[in-house]
């Protein structure tokens, strides 16, 4: 008999949740983690000069999900934090979503009320050649005009995806966030908040179950014939989908990821901007996406700060899929073959191709356990 009953394949969000379910129903779960540490791409540290950065960039979490933010505080206390981020634009600092701020700033106006906020977008929104966008350019010129799209959106897309707006689906910049009021916060949600002592330390109180066995730097893929493997009744997969099956409907070339380059700074100084996250959509600035200053998340006191610079690229860890009409038809194929496995499941978004915002991988993974044990 097989010394666990569950395999989960990966120890960020979706499979940690999913192997702290299933341990809390008395359930053996190994958990298999490729890379040297949990957390996935949320794991934060201590870098060597004792200041707490996340290695794979900032994850800030907020929900709308009552489900969701009680499960994660049975792990951590979390101390609220609104997100604000700002643009480098013409040489100001201006507010992401495009606000009344952002507007009167760009187009030197004196904006004051939602009806003239509205009556602004309505006279630069381009409305679509068709009866809705086909592309990211007609989405986004019908989100914010011309100007606001050549001077915020345009060139930053192009960092962000190595395509231009037109290159890629409408959903992309459909997403553009639009607000016709004050408000500068990034997130609307109701729950937005930090664990009080990091991510990693989350991830190791929900894996801290006794029913849980977690193998680091251990590919899946080398220990899948093994009898524990082998022999358990249930496979949760939460790595990239076309590798799970090969790359067979790939035509030579796996799904398209973009990921991120960091270039970590650390500065003899309190802090280096105003703001946790400023973006720079002009290339003009250089070819870097956005800089993040840690210290404005963490509440860290500390007489040095580090800051990363994020450049977005083709190779390293998957990160954002790519939407476009050859890798949607790819990954639907996947789908299907999914779908065929019994016992196999597939879960969050390396196994979805499919970006999810960190609630939406809570959800995902809790929604798929009560699918299948038929617990609410």
């Amino acid at each position: 008999m097989s010394r666990f009953d569950i395999v989960v394949v990966g120890a960020g969000i979706s499979g940690a949740t999913l192997a702290e379910r299933y341990a809390s129903l008395g359930k053996k779960v190994l958990v298999l983690e490729k890379r040297n540490h949990i957390g996935g791409n949320c794991y934060d540290f201590h870098n060597e000069h004792g200041i707490l950065v996340s290695k794979y960039g900032a994850h800030l979490f907020h929900t709308e999900f009552e489900d969701v933010w009680q499960y994660v505080n049975r792990f951590s206390r979390w101390y609220p934090y609104e997100h604000h981020v700002l643009a480098k634009v013409d040489g100001k600092l201006v507010p992401i979503p495009v606000n009344i701020s952002t507007v009167n700033t760009i187009f030197n106006l004196r904006i004051r009320t939602e009806t003239e906020m509205q009556r602004f977008l309505s006279e630069v929104q381009v409305k679509p050649p068709h009866e809705e966008p086909r592309n990211g350019e007609e989405a986004a010129l019908a989100r914010v005009g011309l100007v606001l799209y050549e001077k915020m959106f345009k060139h930053y897309t192009k960092k962000q995806w190595d395509k231009y707006p037109h290159e890629l689906d409408a959903s992309v910049l459909l997403r553009i966030p639009v607000r016709t009021n004050f408000d500068d916060r990034y997130f609307n949600d109701p729950y937005q908040a930090l664990p009080l002592n990091g991510y990693t330390r989350l991830f190791e109180e929900m894996l801290r179950h006794p029913n849980i066995t977690v193998r680091l730097s251990t590919d899946y893929f080398d220990v899948k014939e093994s009898p524990e493997v082998r022999e358990c009744s249930k496979v949760f997969y939460a790595g990239p989908i076309d590798r799970y099956f090969d790359y067979r409907h790939s035509r030579e070339r796996k799904l398209q990821w973009r990921s991120i380059r960091f270039e970590w700074i650390t500065l003899d100084q309190e802090f280096f901007q105003q703001n946790s996250v400023v973006n720079y959509p002009d290339p003009k600035d250089g070819d870097f996406t956005r800089i993040v200053e840690y210290k404005h998340f963490t509440r860290q006191k500390h007489p040095k700060t580090t800051i990363s610079r994020e450049y977005t690229t083709d190779e390293g860890d998957p990160y954002y899929p790519v939407p476009n009409s050859e890798n949607e038809a790819i990954s639907q194929r996947y789908r299907e073959e999914a779908e065929k496995l019994s016992d196999v499941y597939f879960v969050g978004r390396l196994a979805n191709y499919k970006y999810f915002n960190m609630d939406q991988a809570f959800k995902n993974a809790l929604d798929l356990f009560h699918r299948i044990e038929g617990k609410h």
